[in-house]
């Protein structure tokens, strides 16, 4: 054999292993391709497909003095025929770039195959932890809000998924209205039975308005009860502004001893009041106390319209 057969030799060697190599990479293509087609046709057939979720309302059952209660309502709709677990809710509240509020909520329920549920993330606000760690957050304000959530699922073939959601708005830090006794108009005076009426001033302390729509009261004189009541009674108390009702009350002057002989010869005499109003504001109704304590009354007489008045000083 001549030296010149051995570079044919060699090049059909290389050229067969080129060849091979095109094949192997051609069969492995199809081979993916195939794959990809299937599971494709598998995804179409199944109906595998990733869940949605959007914030559908915030509610707040309750707000007070002390806390917030806020309500999340989630809605999550699973496209999937089969129920996927709803593996963690992971939730913060903050305002103006500060935390207020962070939980984890985990194993939160299934959502049902091609379904939707409306999952209810409860958490609660306590107005004294925010004060103590903003001080600049005063009572009576209204502060922004931003919450965050984030929705952890496990959905076959995606895997596990973070739904993120984000919802902004404002919450109130409430402050109890301040209530002064104006005046007692008394409509008809006796012994036994004694008939007034109280003029109440009340000052709105917060920067959103309050609709009032009944009230509860108890008030004393000179430490002797004069009567309680409840009374349903509309007015409108603008932000940071003052609105003036009249309640009736009746009582027994002879009751008082000495206390109604002090205010007859002109001697100050004490009186305190408590009670709760019902309002609507515009992040729902509140049930906010009243109370007065120290005032100071005196019996004026002889007014040219035939009627005594008390004075609050």
């Amino acid at each position: 054999m001549s030296s010149s057969d051995k570079p044919e030799l060699v090049e059909r060697d290389v050229k067969d292993k080129v060849d091979d190599k095109e094949d192997n990479s051609g069969f492995i293509d199809k081979v993916k391709g195939f794959i990809h087609d299937i599971g494709e046709k598998i995804e179409e057939t199944i109906g595998f497909g990733k869940p949605t979720a959007d914030v559908a309302e915030i509610h707040l059952p309750c707000i007070n003095l002390e806390k917030a209660e806020i309500v999340v309502d989630v809605l999550i709709k699973n496209p999937n025929p089969v129920p996927i677990p709803l593996v963690d809710i992971d939730y913060l509240i903050e305002s103006d770039g500060r935390k207020l509020l962070s939980g984890l909520i985990p194993d939160a329920g299934t959502i049902h195959a091609h379904g939707e549920e409306t999952v209810k993330i409860p958490v609660t606000l306590i107005y004294d932890d925010i004060k103590s760690t903003y001080d600049d957050i005063k009572p009576g304000s209204i502060i922004p809000y931003r919450l965050k959530v984030d929705l952890i699922v496990d959905v076959p073939v995606f895997g596990r998924l973070t739904l993120p959601l984000e919802k902004t708005g404002e919450i109130p830090i409430p402050y109890k209205p301040d209530i002064d006794m104006e005046k007692i108009h008394f409509e008809r005076f006796s012994w036994e039975e004694t008939i007034a009426i109280l003029h109440l001033k009340l000052e709105n302390m917060n920067d959103f308005d309050l609709g009032l729509n009944a009230l509860d009261y108890e008030v004393w004189l000179s430490e002797v009860s004069i009567g309680s009541a409840e009374l349903e009674k509309s007015a409108k108390i603008g932000k940071n502004g003052i609105s003036y009702i009249e309640i009736p009350i009746s009582f027994r002057p002879k009751d008082f001893g000495s206390a109604l002989w002090d205010m007859i010869r002109g001697k100050g005499t004490g009186y305190s009041m408590k009670g709760h109003i019902n309002v609507d504001t515009p992040f729902g109704a509140m049930k906010l106390p009243i109370s007065k304590e120290g005032g100071t009354t005196r019996l004026k007489k002889n007014r040219e319209d035939g009627g005594d008045d008390d004075d609050d000083e």
